[in-house]
C-alpha cells in the first residue's frame, strides 16, 4: 500500500529523504549504532513508528499554517513530540513520590496540541492491529482517549485544584499502571548501583564491561568542565548538600535507546545524599538530539528561545512534567572546535515503562487508554505553570484547548479516529517498504 497519489518506490524515496536530513550527518558518524537501531525498528511496524518521528512530522507538513482545532495559542503550546502508547512511565518525583505519567521528552518542542494527540492515537491503531483488533474497536480505543483527554482538560480549565485531579500513584490508579508503579517500588538504588559499579580501595567506581568506554584523561577533563557547567542549571532546591555533587568516576557508554543512535554519552557517579556507598548517584550526560517536529515549526521566537538542544530538552521537561527530575540540567560540551548541547539527568532505578505485552483484553485496553489520555491533559495543562518558559508559552493552555474542543467536540473525536485508521495503515506500508530499503542496503546511499 502506498500512500495515496503516489507509487511505492516515490514513497520509498520520500522515506529515504527524510531520513538523509534527521539522521544523514549522525549515520556517517556512527553506521554501527544506526545498524542496530534499524534492526529493532525492522521488527514491527509499532518499532517503526516509535523511531520515526521525522517521517511523522514530515507528513504533517501541510498543518504547519493551520488546521482543526488550532488558532495562533493551541498552534503554539509546549508538546511532547513523540506522544505514543510507550512512552508512558514511572519516575520518582522531586518530592520523593512514584508517579506515572508521560516520560522520554527528548522530542519535546511548542507547537500544535492537536500534533501529540494524532501521534499517540495512530500508535493506538498500530497497537491494536498488532492485537488483531478489528478497526471498530481500535476506533472506540481512540475514542476512549479522546473522550478520557476532553474530559480531563474542561475540568483543569474549570479550574480543578490538583486535589481534585490528582496524580497516578501509588494511591490513586489502578491496573496496569499501579503494576508499573509497584515494580517501579520494588526497585532500589543499591540493586541499580550493583549492575552498573563495583567497590575498590573502599571507594564505588564503575564496572568495565561491553557497555563501557575507558576515558583517556583529555575527554575525562572536557566531560568534568561540562560537569561544572551542568551544577550552575540546576534549581536552588536541588542544591541542598554540596557534597551530593562530589564526582567519584566518569565513563562513556555505548548501547543508548533507540532514539539516540550515534550520540556520544556519558555517566558519572556522585556521591549522594549520604556517605552512605548505597547512596551513590549516577547521572548521565548525552548530546541531546535535534526534535523532528521543530523541522516543522516556523515560528522564529521559539527557534531563538533556546540555547542549544539540551537547554530545550531541559526547559521542556520542566514545563511538561509536574516536579521534574532534581538532578536534570544541561551543560555543553566542546570537542573538535565544536559545541553541542547536553541533556543531564539521573539514571533512575525507578524508572519502569509500561508493558503492553500483557494487556490483550479490550476492555483492559481501555481502561489503560483512558488513564493516558488524562495524562496527556495534565501534562498539556502543566506547561503554563512552569515560569522557566512562561514567556514562550505566556497563557493558560488548559483554556485555549478547552475552547477549541468544545466548539465541536464530536468533529475532535472524529478526527483523532480518522486519522488513527489513515496513518496507522500508512505505517505498517512504510515499514514493508523500510525493510525492503534496509534489507537491500539502501539506507546508507550517502555513504556510497
Amino acid at each position: 500500500m502506498a500512500v495515496p497519489g503516489t507509487t511505492d518506490e516515490q514513497r520509498a524515496e520520500q522515506i529515504l529523504d527524510v531520513f538523509d536530513t534527521a539522521f544523514g550527518e549522525l549515520l556517517a558518524a556512527d553506521p554501527a549504532a544506526f545498524e542496530v537501531k534499524f534492526r529493532k525498528m525492522a521488527a514491527s511496524a509499532f518499532a517503526f513508528y516509535r523511531g520515526t518521528a521525522c517521517l511523522f512530522y514530515a507528513d504533517l507538513e501541510r498543518e504547519r499554517h493551520g488546521g482543526p482545532f488550532l488558532d495562533e495559542r493551541t498552534g503554539r503550546v509546549w508538546i511532547h513530540g513523540d506522544l505514543h502508547a510507550e512512552n508512558f512511565g514511572t519516575y520518582m518525583d522531586a518530592n520523593g513520590r512514584l508517579v506515572f505519567n508521560v516520560n522520554d521528552f527528548d522530542e519535546a518542542y511548542v507547537g500544535p496540541f492537536t500534533w501529540d494527540l494524532k501521534r499517540f492515537a495512530a500508535s493506538v491503531a498500530l497497537l491494536g492491529y498488532a492485537k488483531a483488533l478489528s478497526d471498530d474497536q481500535i476506533g472506540e480505543l481512540v475514542g476512549v482517549y479522546a473522550g478520557a483527554y476532553r474530559e480531563r482538560i474542561r475540568a483543569l480549565a474549570s479550574g480543578a485544584k490538583n486535589e481534585e485531579v490528582p496524580a497516578f500513584t501509588l494511591e490513586t490508579s489502578r491496573g496496569p499502571l499501579l503494576d508499573a508503579l509497584r515494580a517501579a517500588r520494588r526497585r532500589t538504588r543499591f540493586a541499580l548501583l550493583d549492575s552498573m559499579t563495583e567497590i575498590r580501595d573502599h571507594e564505588r567506581r564503575f564496572s568495565p564491561g561491553p557497555g563501557t568506554v575507558e576515558l583517556d584523561a583529555a575527554t575525562r577533563y572536557t566531560v568534568l568542565a561540562a560537569f561544572d557547567g551542568y551544577l550552575e542549571t540546576l534549581p536552588e532546591s536541588s542544591l541542598v548538600r554540596p557534597d551530593s555533587y562530589r564526582v567519584k568516576d566518569v565513563v562513556g557508554r555505548r548501547g543508548v535507546g533507540i532514539g539516540s543512535a550515534g550520540l556520544p554519552s556519558f555517566n558519572i557517579l556522585l556521591e549522594g545524599h549520604s556517605d552512605a556507598l548505597e547512596n551513590d548517584v549516577v547521572i548521565y550526560l548525552k548530546q541531546a538530539q535535534t526534535p523532528a517536529v521543530s523541522r516543522h515549526i516556523t515560528d522564529r521566537a521559539v527557534r531563538e528561545y533556546f540555547r542549544h538542544e539540551g537547554h530545550r530538552t531541559v526547559i521542556s521537561q520542566r514545563a511538561l512534567q509536574a516536579h521534574a527530575d532534581p538532578w536534570l540540567g544541561w551543560t555543553e560540551i566542546e570537542q573538535d572546535g565544536r559545541r553541542t548541547g547536553q541533556l543531564v539527568a539521573e539514571v533512575s532505578p525507578y524508572a519502569v515503562d509500561l508493558d503492553w505485552s500483557d494487556i490483550d483484553d479490550p476492555e483492559e485496553m481501555a481502561a489503560v487508554v483512558a488513564d493516558l489520555g488524562r495524562a496527556t491533559a495534565s501534562m498539556h495543562a502543566a506547561a503554563d505553570a512552569d515560569e522557566s518558559g512562561l514567556s514562550l508559552v505566556p497563557f493558560s493552555t488548559e483554556r485555549a484547548i478547552d475552547a477549541v474542543i468544545a466548539a465541536d467536540e464530536e468533529g475532535f473525536t472524529e478526527l483523532l479516529t480518522e486519522f488513527a485508521h489513515s496513518y496507522g495503515a500508512r505505517a505498517r506500508a512504510d515499514h514493508q517498504l523500510f525493510v525492503d530499503l534496509f534489507r537491500n542496503g539502501r539506507l546508507t546511499r550517502s555513504q556510497g
